[in-house]
């Protein structure tokens, strides 16, 4: 078989692990060829490719980004681009297209897959664990620890001053990173998207913990964090061309209402794209391997429009469509056992 190739979306530290693996599997097990598609749809619409070999992938295990590039946008944005994806394979000569991406790329794969009848299957990826249907994405483990080693260090700085330290990290619709990394790092309070916030409660919490003589404190806010309706102004959102809200800033906010409303010295740190660079971790690289040669024999089962998917401790196939238009929202038993440690 010929197969393409191609990572969508933001960029994930275990890309390179993914395509690694596809093309060992193809490679040495099928005796297939793998053609990349350099970056994401728009690769394939103007058929830019790299060969793909087992040479050629040497050495990228430990490696961030990818190498192949990766885009956000659609072959639905362009007047004739599902058929020219169709003319790409077509002519090409290739058997299938495995898509390494987020919700919006898998969201394009399930679309292409169902109205085209293009043979497709898809590798879920984002840091962010909110795409439905898999237990776990590569990439969020990474995150996390990148998330709980810069709460770490905040710790003793924040003792040293006796400050209070507002954390933002990445989670747009969801609160997976900042739950998880505020329970692995301590942090005195986790705010996330899935549970409104009240900045009052926040304030009260803080002066108690001072009043018991705990004068540093670390509140972990993801990006997409909300107050209640009526609680705390917040400006107007924006968005970006593919009409996603603009996000980060939310830790500003919060921490300036934290200093005028207690006293206490308050710092800001926003970790930003820090937490998609870099090695990924070695729960990820195994994570990636595994979908890597799974997805390649979903190839050989013919198993379009389907992704691999962690359930347990198997990698096993679902239907794309279960994850189209949804998000995957913290678990409210995880968040119970991190409010256990809130102040």
């Amino acid at each position: 078989m010929r197969v393409g190739v191609l990572t969508g979306g933001g960029d994930c530290p275990g890309l390179n692990a993914v395509i690694r693996a596809i093309v060992r599997q193809a490679e040495r097990v099928y005796g297939d060829e793998v053609i990349g598609f350099l970056d994401a749809w728009d690769g394939v619409l103007a058929r830019k490719t790299m060969p793909l070999t087992v040479e050629t992938m040497r050495g990228t295990l430990p490696r961030g980004g990818t190498v192949l590039g990766t885009k956000r946008g659609s072959p639905f944005d362009t007047e004739g681009g599902p058929e020219e994806v169709a003319a790409t394979i077509a002519d090409l000569g290739l058997d299938a297209i495995i898509v390494i991406g987020g919700n919006g790329s898998l969201t394009v794969a399930c679309r292409l897959h169902e109205q085209y009848g293009l043979p497709i299957v898809g590798v879920p990826k984002t840091i962010d664990n909110d795409i439905v249907g898999t237990d776990v994405t590569f990439g969020f483990h990474t995150a996390v620890q990148i998330a709980t080693d810069a709460i770490d260090r905040l710790h003793t700085t924040a003792e040293s001053h006796d400050r209070v330290m507002v954390v933002e990290v990445m989670g747009r619709h969801s609160g997976w990173i900042a739950t998880y990394a505020g329970i692995a790092g301590g942090a005195t309070m986790v705010l996330i998207p899935e549970i409104p916030f009240d900045i009052d409660e926040v304030c009260r919490r803080l002066s108690a913990r001072h009043e018991r003589n705990r004068f540093a404190s670390i509140v972990v806010v993801a990006e997409g964090a909300e107050p209640v309706p009526g609680t705390l102004e917040v400006e107007e959102r924006t968005y970006d061309r593919f009409g996603h809200v603009l996000l980060g800033g939310i830790s500003e906010v919060i921490a300036r209402e934290i200093a005028a409303r207690t006293g206490f010295e308050t710092r800001v740190v926003m970790l930003g794209h820090i937490q998609r660079g870099g090695t990924p971790t070695a729960y990820d690289r195994v994570l990636c391997t595994r979908f890597g040669v799974a997805a390649m024999d979903l190839v050989h089962a013919e198993g379009w429009g389907q992704m691999v998917v962690a359930r347990g401790n198997e990698i096993v196939p679902a239907p794309l469509s279960v994850m189209v238009g949804k998000t995957k929202r913290v678990d409210p038993e995880l968040y119970k056992v991190a409010s256990v440690f809130f102040a």
